[in-house]
């Protein structure tokens, strides 16, 4: 989170390299990365949205209900197969025996992990993984900008999936998604690429 007046930069995973990453992590026995980083990038919540979710919102479900904190807006997520069947076999591994538990709890199991940590975390994993973005760029911000740009792509960067992203972002314009996803910096960057 940035002090008022402060900008902030994340990056992006090429969804291919998410995958990637997420098979590696549990081949790592890393599942509490691994399912942080599926969840957020597959549902696309704020961090702080993503620690407050129990095994009960996920596991054995194919909607997941939430209030954004935030925003305080009610979403209803459909839950993607892929995503479903991580959380079961992770649920498994784990050894989770109350499904009321936090999903990201931290080592003495009093509470969630803070966000700090996370992006804290999340760097060593980029480090560690040799993940293709800039150090800078890495935080559990990403996650969402990963699904943005991820939607984006797979609908041929089309306008209607920048409304649908607008929509999903809660954002009020689809300008402001465009900035959100840096896609205004990559038209320019690719206009000298193209000459």
């Amino acid at each position: 989170m940035a002090l008022k007046g402060q900008s902030t930069k994340a990056g992006y995973l090429e969804w291919d390299s998410m995958l990637i990453l997420l098979q590696k992590l549990e081949r790592d026995r890393q599942y509490k990365f691994q399912l942080l980083i599926a969840v957020g990038c597959f549902t696309g919540l704020r961090a702080s949205d993503l620690l407050e979710l129990r095994w009960n919102d996920l596991y054995e479900k194919d909607e997941l209900r939430v209030r954004e904190g935030k925003t305080n807006k009610f979403r209803i997520i459909r839950i993607n197969p892929q995503l479903k069947e991580m959380v079961t076999r992770l649920h498994g591994l784990m050894k989770i025996a109350d499904n009321n538990e936090l999903l990201f709890l931290n080592k003495n199991r009093t509470k969630a992990v803070n966000i700090q940590y996370i992006n804290r975390r999340l760097k060593e994993i980029a480090t560690i993984y040799g993940l293709k973005i800039p150090l800078s760029d890495v935080s559990s911000h990403m996650f969402r900008k990963s699904l943005g740009r991820h939607v984006w792509a797979i609908n041929n960067y089309s306008e209607k999936s920048l409304i649908l992203l607008s929509e999903l972002f809660n954002h009020s314009s689809v300008k402001v998604t465009k900035i959100y996803l840096g896609i205004k910096q990559q038209e320019i960057g690719d206009v000298y690429l193209n000459l």
